[in-house]
């Protein structure tokens, strides 16, 4: 629906890491003299932004931990009013849902202390691994592509998942809430049976009353957009672009995107056995 072509700041005359030899080539590359560099995140942002002024609503925003890591990513997606299951690593921190600020005393002197949270905030895969291997429960959510059981005659994927309810913390969460509470989200974990560990995580702020299924199930959406995506880069020739300037990349990807989208119409209108056997 969307593209955007992510700038270095190697290319940006207003970068600190403009490089002179690029900029200079920005001319025969037709690139537009009002773009510059912008973070993925903000990219992505702005791509909503536009999408929805096309009248085409966004439903929900799934998204790896390349852009769930990023607190200014989730915070712009909640100011917009919109539901999300991003990836996140292993290193982002949050409180265990009945966490509660204090305030320390006030001396008299100088501005009141803001109320903060006593204890620190944890990494997610020690707050997952404190809930224990047993509160993981066993989740399928769609059928794959190897032969099994399955009424369609291919293996349901199976996992087991530990959903628990946090407080994101970090220090651009905080300012946005101004010393407030932290609002509580989902965090969910993937925990194999055969693991000692969780082996991947998500940050949600889907309803609480939100069943497991379901936030599994939208998680792992993520795998249709990645084998949307290596369609058109195999099938449809995306990553076979080989142009030198701005206009060429976007006519290029335009026309991937749409036959994407008429091969895709074509196996939505066909019946499943005109499917298989073609």
């Amino acid at each position: 629906v969307n593209w955007r072509l992510f700038l270095p700041g190697s290319w940006d005359p207003a970068s600190p890491k403009a490089d002179p030899a690029k900029v200079a080539r920005r001319d025969k590359c037709a690139i537009p003299v009002q773009v510059g560099h912008v973070e993925k995140w903000q990219l992505a942002l702005d791509m909503i932004d536009e999408t929805r002024s096309w009248g085409i609503e966004v439903p929900q925003v799934i998204a790896d931990g390349g852009y769930g890591d990023t607190a200014a990513f989730r915070l712009g997606l909640e100011e917009r009013s919109l539901e999300y299951v991003v990836g996140i690593s292993t290193t982002t921190t949050a409180h265990p849902e009945d966490a509660q600020p204090c305030t320390p005393a006030y001396s008299g002197r100088g501005p009141r202390p803001v109320p903060a949270y006593p204890e620190v905030a944890q990494r997610v895969r020690s707050l997952a691994i404190a809930a224990g291997k047993n509160s993981a429960r066993p989740v399928q959510w769609r059928e794959g592509s190897r032969p099994g059981s399955g009424s369609s005659g291919y293996k349901r994927m199976y996992s087991r998942f530990v959903a628990l309810r946090v407080r994101p913390a970090g220090r651009e969460v905080r300012k946005a809430t101004a010393g407030t509470e932290l609002p509580v989200r989902w965090l969910l974990a993937e925990w194999p049976a055969g693991r000692d560990e969780p082996v991947q995580f998500w940050l949600s702020n889907l309803p609480e009353t939100t069943p497991l299924p379901v936030l599994v199930r939208t998680a792992k959406l993520r795998w249709r957009v990645e084998n949307d995506y290596r369609e058109m880069k195999q099938a449809l020739g995306l990553a076979h672009f080989e142009g030198r300037t701005w206009p060429g990349w976007h006519h290029h990807v335009t026309l991937v995107s749409v036959a994407h989208a008429f091969c895709t119409l074509q196996r939505l209108t066909r019946s499943p056995k005109e499917t298989a056997s073609a």
